[in-house]
């Protein structure tokens, strides 16, 4: 009997939307083993030279232009992907994506971003008979994903369904489900086999996560540094190298309990080693830091749409913005109170119980394989 295949098209813009096609993959195979998945980053697999190129060029954007980048989101918010821009990409992807996909036979076709949305669908528009599952990545929905040939969407919040739906969307095509998370986050590991694992000490614990797009303000770090005597400080870099060799090369990030960590595929065990989570708020880690239930400090919104995730967390409360000393002071002294921090955190998983399954979206995709 051969196992139903699910193709995953994703692209590299932000490192969230790859992740949540890898996630759910993971996922649908260990909910189900009769299922097959492979994932795809469409630009870079279909043109190894120009996508990275391009992807380089909208990370340096993002980096030193961000609101420029945030002007182009609002200015198309409410609107799908132009006719040029469909042609464009007609252009650049059809007649491959056509042949991935007729070489591949995918049962069913689940888009993490916009641009292979749009590709899939024009394709299917033409008389390719697929089905086509979209996720978005995100709690908000711009234009850009609303494409009337996607059989269904599953999105992470009622908010972003009714947004849909106010462009035309039926109801009974978009789902909410929350967003995908590896199932590493479905489950909880125990804090002191963690702290063993990574030689951690007995301490109040604080994961910074600046990634590959930059970490935040200078000063801000050089002030959590000060409270290296009793608050343990972990910072994961992800692949920027440059920033890790700088931190590491500093005065103020060479002490016992000061870790400054590179790619990692332990970011859940990590959460839950950790008291606070300090992040930039993509759409995914803040899903993975609420799967976790701990408190996020989110710092520089790119413009756009982790305005939007900033702005849902923090109305639900699951964290607030870091944009003072005051608030590092706030919670670097409420993590040295293990009662108060314990309680708090308590009332993060309940908050979670209450809005959140992680298994909610792979199962979503599984009936919809049936």
């Amino acid at each position: 009997m051969r196992k139903k295949r699910v193709l995953l098209l994703s692209e590299g813009f932000g490192s969230g939307h790859t992740q949540a096609a890898y996630a759910l993959a993971v996922g649908l195979r260990q909910l189900d083993h009769n299922i097959q998945t492979k994932v795809i980053e469409l630009g870079s697999f279909l043109n190894p030279i120009l996508g990275p190129l391009i992807i380089s060029a909208y990370r340096k954007t993002v980096s030193k232009q961000p609101k420029v980048v945030g002007m182009m989101y609002r200015s198309n918010y409410k609107k799908s992907l132009n006719r040029f821009a469909q042609l464009a990409l007609h252009r650049m992807f059809y007649t491959h994506t056509a042949q991935v996909i007729t070489q591949l036979k995918p049962d069913l076709i689940v888009c993490t971003h916009p641009v292979p949305n749009a590709v899939v669908s024009r394709i299917k528009r033409l008389g390719l008979d697929l089905k086509i599952c979209t996720i978005i990545t995100d709690y908000d929905a711009h234009g850009s994903w609303v494409n009337k040939e996607v059989n269904k969407y599953l999105v992470s919040t009622s908010l972003v369904k009714k947004k849909l739906t106010d462009r035309g969307v039926a109801a009974d095509r978009v789902e909410v489900t929350g967003i995908p998370v590896h199932p590493n986050f479905w489950t909880t590991y125990d804090k002191e086999e963690i702290r063993k694992q990574f030689q951690l000490r007995a301490l109040p614990t604080v994961l910074i996560m600046g990634g590959g797009w930059g970490l935040i303000e200078d000063h801000l770090l050089e002030y959590m540094t000060k409270w290296r005597e009793t608050v343990q400080l972990i910072f994961c870099v992800g692949n920027n190298e440059k920033v890790r060799d700088k931190m590491l090369a500093h005065p103020l990030f060479q002490h016992d309990n000061i870790r400054v960590l590179g790619f990692t595929k332990e970011i859940s065990k990590l959460m839950d080693a950790a008291d606070v989570l300090v992040t930039k708020p993509g759409g995914m880690t803040c899903t993975e830091g609420m799967s976790k239930g701990i408190p996020m400090l989110f710092y520089e919104p790119i413009p756009g749409q982790e305005e939007e995730n900033c702005e849902y967390f923090i109305q639900n409360g699951f964290g607030e913005m870091l944009d003072s000393t005051a608030v590092v002071e706030k919670w670097f002294n409420l993590i040295q109170e293990p009662y108060t921090s314990g309680q708090y955190r308590s009332q993060l998983l309940t908050k979670r119980n209450q809005q959140y399954d992680p298994k909610n979206c792979p199962n979503a995709v599984l009936r919809l394989m049936q």
